[in-house]
């Protein structure tokens, strides 16, 4: 699976754009601020949205598509599925239900503030 994800320094602040196969360990790098540049230099480390695509090149096109568009469009995006600007990275960790917990899932790439909204 490959991802193309938005991180933000924080509710309307700086917003970076991006593509990944691996989105927990590149998000990850983004937290640690392990490389140099544009999200280290202003502490973007906020995963706000993020898209699933199968095929990467369809992914490639995304990110580039959305690199383009208008600060505000992008905001739009991001709050239609996480008004709050919540960080959804930890949504890659929850626990899914099953015999042992009993409790349902709190989250998931498949929940709802994960789902892409219409192009």
């Amino acid at each position: 699976m490959h991802y193309v994800y938005m991180l933000a320094s924080r509710r309307n602040g700086t917003i970076y754009t991006g593509v990944t196969g691996r989105i927990i360990v590149r998000v990850s790098q983004h937290k640690q601020k392990l490389t140099e540049g544009f999200t280290s230099r202003y502490g973007v480390d906020l995963l706000v949205w993020y898209e699933p695509h199968e095929n990467i090149e369809v992914a490639i096109r995304r990110e580039k598509r959305l690199k383009k568009w208008l600060r505000a469009r992008k905001v739009a995006l991001i709050e239609q599925t996480n008004p709050l600007w919540l960080d959804l990275y930890p949504e890659f960790f929850a626990t899914p239900p099953g015999p042992l917990t009993g409790l349902p899932t709190l989250g998931g790439p498949d929940s709802r503030c994960t789902r892409a909204a219409p192009l």
